[in-house]
């Protein structure tokens, strides 16, 4: 009887371990994230917002700058190929992580350089100024991602 109570809390232990593991690991995680998006590519751009969106759920505040063709994927006209697996588009992946409570802004530089204005912006897109932008890079406490 002692030794299967033993081997039970035993069992149980390796079950939970992995949790703990992955608590003790996050509890001084980066709370505050910036990504700044200005890659063309499809499967670049998605893959940084599959990670955006994933941070956001581990509980991250997510803040995204989009550069050059990447803005794009802020316009309400947005089309491309969806993504396998989930078969999303990276457009699609930026509304949900709007969802989610993540910012989204266009580089001060798009808007004046494309043939498209703030009305063409999805709802909660912004237009980033430099100096705020600056101001995130340049905070300790918010880790910087590039794609």
């Amino acid at each position: 009887m002692i030794e299967s109570f033993k081997a039970m809390t035993v069992a149980a232990l390796i079950a939970v371990a992995p949790f703990s593991v992955y608590a003790d690991n996050h509890k001084d995680a980066v709370e505050e994230v910036l990504v700044i998006l200005s890659s063309d590519s499809l499967q670049t751009q998605g893959m940084a917002m599959v990670l955006s969106n994933t941070m956001a759920k581990q509980g991250a505040m997510v803040n995204v700058l989009l550069c050059d063709n990447a803005g794009d994927l802020a316009l309400k006209s947005y089309e491309a190929p969806a993504l396998k697996p989930k078969d999303v588009t990276p457009g699609q992946m930026l509304r949900g992580l709007l969802k989610q409570g993540g910012q989204a802004k266009v580089c001060a530089l798009y808007l004046p350089n494309s043939d498209y204005g703030k009305d063409d912006l999805i709802d909660g897109v912004g237009v980033a100024m430099p100096p705020e932008m600056a101001g995130q890079m340049l905070n300790p406490k918010i880790r910087t991602f590039t794609f």
